[in-house]
């Protein structure tokens, strides 16, 4: 019988320095060096009584309720049971609503737009949607241009400091 000598075998990649252990060797060299050590002690020290099988008290989760409650009461608490009342046709988009805040309006008007707009009648327009916001917020603090802004719906915080600096707040649906 030839043995193969090429860069993948194991013998290859064990002594040269390009190809190190591989992932289960690597994984697996203290466990076999701990079983050669452990080679005429009956049990390899698992013990006679009880014995080392399989899974005792079960795979993974099992005995969450039963045999391992004390376990998941301390470390996971509320894993068991429901709260609250079940929403049959839950519809995710009837309460998806992003919102902005007040204090960003003006990042959202180019800086032409506005000078165009300075000292005349004409009010720059923000339309919150081609922005991907929904609603306006009353958190910040306004320019103090007046602004026509459109959206879905607005804070009442919000709709008063906009009308209050001179501006319109639009409904869109």
């Amino acid at each position: 019988v030839v043995m193969p000598v090429g860069p993948n075998t194991r013998k290859a990649r064990r002594t040269c320095i390009h190809y190190p252990m591989t992932y289960r060797e690597r994984a697996n060299k203290n466990k076999h060096k701990r079983h050669r050590k452990l080679r005429g002690h009956i049990s390899c020290g698992h013990g006679r009584v009880g014995k080392h099988r399989k899974h005792p008290s079960g795979r993974g989760n099992a005995g969450g309720q039963h045999h391992h409650r004390i376990w998941f009461d301390k470390y996971h608490p509320g894993y068991f049971g429901k709260v609250g009342m079940r929403q049959y046709h839950y519809k995710v988009n009837k309460k998806y609503c992003p919102t902005t805040k007040v204090s960003k309006l003006l990042s959202m008007v180019p800086r032409d737009q506005l000078k165009a707009c300075k000292g005349k009648e004409e009010m720059p327009v923000i339309n919150l949607l081609a922005h991907g916001a929904f609603k306006l917020l009353g958190t910040g603090k306004i320019p103090k241009a007046p602004l026509i802004v459109k959206a879905r719906s607005f804070s009442a915080g919000a709709e008063k400091k906009i009308k209050k600096a001179g501006g319109a707040c639009v409904l869109v649906p």
